[in-house]
């Protein structure tokens, strides 16, 4: 088939390049920002776009990030494939401090001692998970429901993270607009030039290309 793989990569082969990509996380970097400026839209809806995929990155909606941002994006009409390569400022690296920041900021304005690390954040977040599915399950298998953990999941991990993920983003989210907006102007203009400056090569070479005519003597 086109476009599929001629040796698909094992399992542990693509989880391992997700945390660390092939050519590393400077090239991986290099790419997306590549990709968000040659993007065929106005540089303000791109920027808009970047900042909605930066903002949904500081929030603990895991697995649901990119159609978030696609949604936010299209809220405030920024670029929505902008939005989804916005996502990719929340990669492993920057991950620990977005929860850190979050869990943090969220724990001291609702007046409560935070003392997990994101470690056991991510461990209580896939409890959490197991012990959703178990309670939806509980309709067909007719096992006990149990909502109680999911309760203290929700006040003492969830709430602190959303809130200070939320308040942190924002902030964030904006700068990233400001800062990307030059930069995809600036890229725009230099292309154009570029691509003018070729339309002029072509047609200059079309024109020496012509034979030349006139009367015969």
């Amino acid at each position: 088939m086109i476009f599929k793989r001629r040796n698909p990569r094992p399992v542990l082969t693509a989880i391992g390049e997700f945390f660390w990509p092939r050519g590393g996380w400077r090239r991986a970097a290099t790419y997306v920002l590549h990709r968000m400026r040659r993007l065929p839209d106005t540089p303000e809806r791109i920027a808009l776009g970047i900042s909605a995929g930066l903002f949904v990155s500081f929030l603990p909606i895991f697995g649901l990030h990119f159609l978030s941002a696609a949604l936010v994006a299209w809220a405030i009409r920024g670029n929505v494939l902008a939005a989804l390569l916005g996502t990719f400022y929340g990669n492993p690296i920057t991950f620990p401090l977005m929860a850190a920041g979050g869990m943090e900021l969220g724990g001291w304005l609702l007046g409560r001692d935070v003392q997990m690390s994101v470690g056991g954040v991510m461990a209580a977040v896939g409890r959490a998970g197991g012990e959703l599915t178990h309670n939806l399950l509980t309709v067909v298998t007719g096992d006990a429901a149990h909502w109680g953990r999911l309760a203290g999941f929700y006040s003492n991990v969830y709430l602190p993270y959303f809130i200070g993920g939320l308040l942190l983003g924002l902030p964030f989210a904006v700068a990233a607009y400001f800062v990307h907006l030059p930069l995809v102007q600036a890229y725009q203009r230099s292309r154009q030039k570029r691509l003018e400056a070729r339309f002029k090569a072509a047609r200059e070479r079309q024109r020496q290309s012509r034979p030349e005519t006139g009367e015969m003597p």
